[in-house]
């Protein structure tokens, strides 16, 4: 993420001084097909593929996911969850169209804006001087402008930085907005799930409340060097700073997430190829849980994995394809890129590489089939 902890005194001087606002439209794909289709609205509807294949759930509205229904979900499974679910295909061209009209709403008020998706977007309005330079009024302007133009909600989260904007915008959805101002991210990081923690998946989770740190308040506790002995420095910074809801990211333009991952890094190096493929499921249900998240899985092109061996040198494998890797896809790339090199391992990774937005339009619902 870009931390150095010797800035530690700098970002406590200067991390007050920006204005986020994180933009996530709501339930968008699925919306948007209710405005083309308004017999949609107020029944149980998804957009994925198709429940008679193997496709899986890109999104769903509220009454789908009032049974369960959710993104990655795979749609045989979301039908025998909701058996009057409506699942419609995929239109990627359709939703571009109306991602392009909400962000030239953004370049009204900012020309700082940093797309991670179709749906969702920071804005820094720091230096902005519509309303005053209210963050707060310039989130709620725009949210009525993507409702008056587009016909589609949003909710908006705005803080000091990238990480607590991101989690502000949950507060009020749907069609909602939730504002950290300075002097409240003491007391309102206290509280919050280490889960909510940038880049603290599901493994990481478990293995901190085994050790009895289950809030950042818990986190807080622990001095820098009490970090890196158990988490390793890297993630030692991170957990940090974020614990105390510090973030210096800047909101980069137009930057496009190009890869999805998650990795671990192990107490005890893996020595056989038994261990490592012991290990996979659970990296697997991590990668998966954060994929769900994301809604990325229509810009799928490649799967792959990475290793680190004791030495700290590492190799990483992959394999074309555009649909949701399983299990066994990951097995099998690991264990070719550990017959090539069978070293103990200290670190493990598996992930996606991700097609940039401009090249998905024809690509119909092959990212919604599963491997």
């Amino acid at each position: 993420m870009g931390f150095d902890f010797g800035k530690q005194v700098t970002y406590n001087l200067h991390m007050y001084d920006r204005k986020i606002i994180h933009i996530d439209m709501d339930c968008f794909y699925a919306a948007v097909e209710e405005k083309l289709n308004p017999k949609l609205k107020g029944i149980p509807m998804a957009v994925g593929g198709s429940a008679n294949s193997r496709g899986v759930i890109c999104t769903a509205n509220y009454e789908a996911r009032k049974f369960g229904v959710k993104a990655a979900v795979p749609s045989s499974q979301a039908q025998r969850m909701c058996p009057q679910l409506v699942i419609v295909p995929p239109n990627f061209q359709l939703y571009k169209a109306e991602s392009a009209h909400v962000r030239e709403i953004f370049g009204r008020f900012t020309d700082k804006i940093q797309p991670l998706s179709l749906d969702e977007a920071y804005l820094d309005v720091t230096e902005a001087s519509d309303f005053q330079g209210s963050a707060t009024r310039i989130a709620a302007e725009i949210r009525r402008l993507i409702q008056a133009e587009t016909k589609l909600t949003a909710s908006a989260g705005i803080a000091p930085n990238k990480f607590l904007a991101k989690i502000a915008s949950d507060w009020k959805k749907p069609n909602g907005q939730f504002v950290i101002r300075p002097e409240e991210i003491d007391s309102f990081v206290l509280n919050l799930p280490v889960e909510k923690i940038w880049g603290v998946g599901k493994v990481t989770a478990e293995r901190m409340h085994r050790q009895g740190f289950y809030k950042c308040s818990d986190l807080q506790k622990l001095s820098w060097l009490e970090l890196k002995r158990l988490f390793g420095a890297s993630r030692a910074q991170e957990l940090y700073f974020l614990s105390r809801g510090h973030d210096d990211r800047p909101v980069r333009v137009d930057e496009e997430r190009k890869s999805l991952s998650v990795e671990e890094t192990y107490a005890r190096d893996l020595s056989t190829w038994e261990e490592i493929d012991n290990a996979i499921p659970s990296l697997y249900a991590d990668f998966n849980r954060r994929l769900k998240a994301s809604e990325e899985s229509s810009r799928i092109c490649s799967a792959i994995v990475k290793m680190k061996y004791r030495d700290f040198k590492g190799t990483t494998h992959q394999k074309t394809t555009k649909s949701i890797p399983d299990v066994i896809d990951f097995q099998n790339l690991l264990k070719e890129a550990w017959l090539k090199k069978p070293e103990p391992v200290r670190l493990l990774g598996v992930g996606v590489r991700l097609q940039p937005y401009d090249q998905i339009e024809n690509r119909g619902q092959l990212g919604f089939q599963l491997a």
